[in-house]
């Protein structure tokens, strides 16, 4: 893993972010800029793509979650980027919660079956 993460470090698109508070580590965010070509289905976009969030515990409903997002909306306005994507586990609802708190839309569903 941690090599896995040394290597996407070095990546341009890829931005990783630390919170922290008074020096303590309180959470991070893993996030693209992602640059979609235009094709014969839909027009060329960017966006700025939400990997990973993740807040500690013990440290969660106190606004640090949403401090990270304005920051992450902050990194797309500063580059004319108008579009946050992201995705999370189906079950997760505090992740489902959180988004949609944030003013979120679902837009596509992702499905799968095992044979």
């Amino acid at each position: 893993m941690k090599e896995v993460f040394k290597s996407l470090i070095n990546n341009e698109s890829f931005i990783f972010l630390l919170l922290e508070d008074n020096e303590e580590a309180l959470g991070f965010a893993w996030v693209e800029i992602r640059e979609y070509p235009e094709n014969a289905f839909k027009k060329g976009y960017k966006s700025v793509y939400v990997h990973q969030i993740s807040i500690v515990d013990t440290k969660r409903n106190k606004g640090y979650g949403s401090s990270l997002m304005e920051y992450i909306y902050e990194i797309a306005n500063d580059r004319g980027i108008d579009l946050i994507e992201l995705d999370y586990w189906f079950e997760n609802s505090v992740a489902k919660d959180f988004y949609k708190k944030q003013n979120f839309i679902k837009y596509r569903e992702f499905v799968y079956k095992e044979l």
